[in-house]
């Protein structure tokens, strides 16, 4: 079993930055492909970046290529997200999640999966 635990969320102003933290426990991440996720109201959860066994990432929504990258450490068992120049539309609960080996975009190949943290933009 892996546990996940995001951190970082928060009210921020259209513009600002915010890094979210993905702790496991249970297990080392080492074979584990990492995803972020993000679910809006109303909205399906959405792949946003994932990161591979290697520490080869992933940009899933395109509205949020050159602003968010991904990264991991191993040694903390730690995934990270970090957000530049957010938009009031990155406003949602941000999820991260693991599966073995592969790295995947849909949310049904993830084994595990965070409480998630809400992170809120104003204009």
């Amino acid at each position: 079993q892996v546990q996940l635990v995001e951190s970082g969320g928060g009210l921020v102003q259209a513009g600002g930055s915010l890094r979210l933290s993905c702790a496991a426990s249970g297990r080392t991440i080492n074979s584990y492909a990492m995803g972020w996720f993000r679910q809006a109201p109303g909205k399906e959860r959405e792949f946003v970046a994932g990161i591979d066994l290697y520490g080869g990432s992933t940009i899933g929504a395109g509205s949020v290529w050159g602003r968010f990258t991904v990264s991991r450490d191993n040694a903390k068992n730690t995934v990270y997200l970090q957000m530049n120049s957010l938009k009031p539309e990155d406003t949602a609960v941000y999820y991260c999640a693991a599966k073995r080996l592969i790295l995947a975009r849909t949310a049904g190949e993830y084994e595990y999966w965070g409480q998630g943290t809400q992170v809120t933009v104003s204009s």
